[in-house]
Formats: C-alpha cells, structure tokens, sequence
C-alpha cells in the first residue's frame, strides 16, 4: 500500500489519499490519471486491470484501489 500511496500522491501531491474516498466522484482524477494509475500498478504489482475494473467505486479511493489490486493478485 504504501508503494502506491507514493505514487498517487506524485500525481496529486495535495490530496489525502489515506482519507479522500471521492477520488473521481470529486474530480481529483482524471481520464489521464487513470491511464498512469494503470500503466503504474501494472508495473509495481505484475497485474493487470481490465476494463471489467475500470469502474468509479475501483477508482475513488486508495483503499478501494489496493483492495482491487490485492483482489486481482488473488486471482493471478
């Protein structure tokens, strides 16, 4: 986890990824944050998010999106 709260928070230093779970509801990501978030755990965890995944509730917070990880690993 703490992996990836390192590189969400370089994409949006200013934002509380422990706490924030509107992440997309909000707007703090965008469709190109999406892209790099993807690109990133494909990179850091060997696993892959398809588009099944790519969904807000996957995506609004950090837990949500370890949760999703974690989940996709599981499945490897």
């Amino acid at each position: 986890m703490d992996e990836l709260l390192e590189f969400l928070e370089e994409l949006h230093p200013d934002v509380d990824y422990e706490t924030c779970d509107t992440l997309i509801d909000d707007g703090i990501l965008d469709s190109f944050d999406i892209i790099s978030i993807i690109s990133e755990v494909a990179d850091m965890f060997d696993v892959t998010i398809s588009a099944e995944y790519i969904v807000p509730e996957n995506f609004n917070s950090a837990q949500a999106l370890y949760d999703l990880i974690t989940y996709l690993e599981d499945e490897g």
